[in-house]
């Protein structure tokens, strides 16, 4: 029972890097198929498989596609109940799509400000007052879930779930700026890019390279802080 997922390029597809870490963090079987989209080049695969060219992409075992980060996540959760993907208590768990979802629909300011890129740290970036109150409300969001719940583990609910997949792009986000957050949040964002799977999945976008740089920054910038 192995599906098939469709994801674009790992430096800079903040959605892919959702779709893939669930894949990847419950153990769930799958063949990766990588299209490119920040390359400048038409991708007839791309086109046929979605008409609004977006990624990620999953192909169940049995052929059904499904799109978009939220969908992909709770048909897992409906063929995978014994995976854990959601927290088990309902407290919990009910926070957890709450946060997944705020975090799919919202951050608007923060996410056309800092798109996701696993490339380096940029210095002297200056964050608008938009920017400012998406990170406030993220380390409200982060402090909830953490002081609530997550005494467990080192994760928003103690174990890993869905709703740290859908908060690592934004990790990354801020690492990527050089943002300035709260304990709280600076602790979940060293989690984040310390965890094994983010940083392979980093290492694979290092395996390309690009010219133009999408989303380069005319600002000074040093190497991510973590090889």
């Amino acid at each position: 029972m192995t599906y098939d997922l469709y994801i674009g390029d790992p430096s800079f597809s903040s959605w892919s890097l959702r779709g893939w870490l669930i894949f990847e963090k419950f153990g769930i079987p799958y063949r990766q198929h990588l299209l490119g989209i920040y390359d400048g080049r038409p991708n007839a695969e791309l086109a046929e498989l979605s008409p609004t060219r977006l990624l990620p992409l999953m192909r169940t075992p049995d052929g059904i596609l499904v799109g978009d980060t939220l969908a992909i996540a709770e048909t897992l959760v409906e063929r995978h109940p014994e995976n854990g993907l959601w927290p088990a208590d309902p407290a919990a768990r009910g926070l957890a799509r709450w946060m997944a979802a705020e975090m799919h629909s919202g951050f608007g300011a923060l996410r056309s400000a800092c798109p996701m890129q696993l490339l380096h740290v940029y210095e002297g970036f200056v964050a608008s007052e938009g920017v400012l109150a998406d990170l406030a409300r993220l380390e409200d969001l982060l402090g909830m879930a953490r002081s609530r719940h997550g005494a467990s583990g080192p994760w928003l609910f103690g174990a890993y779930s869905i709703a740290d997949a859908f908060y690592a792009p934004v990790a990354a986000r801020i690492a990527g700026h050089d943002l300035k957050v709260g304990g709280v949040a600076a602790d979940y964002v060293a989690q984040t890019l310390t965890d094994p799977a983010f940083r392979k999945w980093r290492a694979m976008g290092l395996e390309r390279s690009y010219d133009p740089v999408p989303y380069a920054k005319d600002l000074p910038h040093r190497p991510w802080p973590i090889a």
